[in-house]
């Protein structure tokens, strides 16, 4: 499993969520730790490296 930081799109706090990087292109939705939020989250690994990280707000 891989921890990446980021900021939250609603609260703007630091969070963190362990990522899979056997899964070259994931799309999921997890809740802020801190606001209990949806983010959608966008990862994608290359060769076990994530190369990439997109987190979208979800209008509610």
């Amino acid at each position: 499993m891989f921890e990446h930081f980021f900021q939250c799109p609603y609260c703007w706090e630091e969070i963190s969520m362990l990522l899979d990087p056997s899964i070259p292109y994931q799309v999921y939705v997890e809740d802020c730790e801190v606001c209990c939020n949806p983010i959608e989250l966008h990862p994608r690994f290359e060769d076990q490296e994530l190369i990439a990280f997109e987190v979208l707000n979800i209008e509610q």
